[in-house]
C-alpha cells in the first residue's frame, strides 16, 4: 500500500447534514517521524458529538476544519514504529479515525489486548461509550437501591449499556425511550428494560406517566427537549438527572429554549448535572475491570451496527443521527 484514503469535511452544515459535505480523498501514505507510530485502522466509530464539532464555534472540542480529514475514535494495528514504547504488531486505540492509516504520537495511543475482548468492544462497551453510562449512573446521577430509572435514546450505544447497568446498581424499574416499536421490543427482550416507550407513537410525557405512575428517581438524558421536560415533571423528591447529550437540538439553526419547567427542580430538591466524559477518564480501569467480567459471564449484552468500508463512514454518521442504529455504530475498514 502506497496511498492513504481520508474523509474530509467540505462545508459546515446548516440544519441536518447531507452527504455532499463529505469527500473521500486519496493522499500519500504518511511516514512516522522519530518517536511516532503508523497505524492501519481496522475499525472506527461515528458518534453524535461530531455534529457539534461541525459548527464553526468551539465547543468542548475544537471545530472540525474544512478541507482536512475528520477525526474520531479508531482502533488498528501498528504497521511501522519509531517508538521504543509501542512495537509493530500492537493493537492501539487512538483518535485519528476517518482514514485508512494514521500517524499517531504514542502519548495519544492506548495499547489494548484483543485476547480480553474483540476490537469493536474497545470502541464501544470498553471505550468511552461504556464509561459514559458508568460515570453517569455512578457519579453524576447515581442510582440507589430501589430507584426508578429513565434513559433516553435507550437503543443507542450508551443507552443499551445504561439499562443493564442500572439494574446491576439496584434499580427496581428501568424505562427506556426509543424511536420505533421494533427497538422498544428489543429494549425489553435484550437490554434489561422493564418498559420501553416509542416516543413517535404518542407524547413522551403521557407515556412516561403511564410507565412510571409513581415518578422516577434518575434520568439519563441523551435528548433534551420534550424528553427533559417530561423527566423534570416526573422526578420524585431528591431526583437526579445526568445531562449526557441533547441530540434533539444538534441540527437546530436557532437557539433552543430551555425547559419551561426547570424551576420545578427546586421544590423537589432535585439535581440536574452536566457531564463531560474526559473528567471521568480516571474511572476507566475500574469500568473495564467490571465490564470485562460481565462480558465474560454473559450478564452484559452488547450489539453493534456495522457499516463496511471507509467510504461508508459518512452514510453511517448520517444514519446514526437519524436513529438508524441499535447499540454502537461502527465502520469496519
Amino acid at each position: 500500500m502506497t496511498v492513504n484514503r481520508e474523509i474530509h469535511l467540505l462545508a459546515h452544515p446548516k440544519g441536518e447534514p447531507h452527504p455532499a459535505i463529505f469527500e473521500l480523498v486519496t493522499t500519500a501514505l504518511p511516514e512516522p517521524a522519530e518517536g511516532q507510530i503508523l497505524v492501519r485502522n481496522t475499525w472506527m466509530s461515528v458518534d453524535p458529538y461530531m455534529r457539534e464539532r461541525m459548527h464553526v464555534v468551539d465547543t468542548y472540542l475544537p471545530p472540525l476544519q474544512l478541507g482536512e480529514a475528520l477525526d474520531g475514535p479508531a482502533i488498528g494495528e501498528v504497521v511501522a514504529s519509531r517508538s521504543a514504547d509501542i512495537p509493530v504488531g500492537a493493537t492501539v486505540v487512538h483518535w485519528l479515525g476517518w482514514r485508512d492509516y494514521a500517524v499517531v504520537d504514542p502519548t495519544e495511543a492506548t495499547v489494548v489486548d484483543l485476547d480480553v475482548a474483540p476490537a469493536e468492544h474497545w470502541l464501544g462497551v470498553l471505550g468511552t461509550t461504556g464509561l459514559t453510562a458508568y460515570a453517569a449512573l455512578t457519579q453524576v446521577a447515581p442510582v440507589r437501591e430501589g430507584d426508578i430509572v429513565f434513559v433516553s435514546t435507550a437503543a443507542g450505544a450508551v443507552g443499551t449499556i445504561a439499562g443493564q447497568l442500572a439494574r446491576k446498581l439496584g434499580a427496581s424499574r428501568v424505562i427506556g425511550s426509543t424511536g420505533d416499536a421494533r427497538k422498544a421490543k428489543k429494549l425489553v427482550e435484550d437490554f434489561g428494560y422493564d418498559a420501553a416507550i416509542d416516543y413517535r407513537a404518542a407524547p413522551i410525557a403521557a407515556q412516561l406517566a403511564e410507565a412510571a405512575p409513581d415518578g422516577i428517581d434518575v434520568y439519563l438524558d441523551n435528548v433534551g427537549g420534550d424528553h427533559l421536560t417530561a423527566a423534570i415533571d416526573a422526578l420524585r423528591d431528591g431526583g437526579r438527572i445526568a445531562m449526557v447529550g441533547a441530540i434533539s437540538t444538534y441540527n437546530a439553526t436557532e437557539p433552543v429554549p430551555g425547559p419551561s419547567n426547570l424551576f420545578h427542580l427546586a421544590p423537589k430538591d432535585a439535581t440536574l448535572r452536566g457531564m463531560l466524559i474526559n473528567t471521568y477518564f480516571p474511572l476507566f480501569p475500574e469500568w473495564i475491570d467490571k465490564a470485562t467480567n460481565w462480558l465474560a459471564d454473559g450478564s452484559l449484552h452488547t450489539e453493534v451496527t456495522v457499516a463496511e468500508g471507509l467510504e461508508a463512514a459518512p452514510t453511517a454518521f448520517l444514519d446514526l443521527m437519524r436513529g438508524g442504529n441499535i447499540g454502537k455504530m461502527l465502520v469496519r475498514l
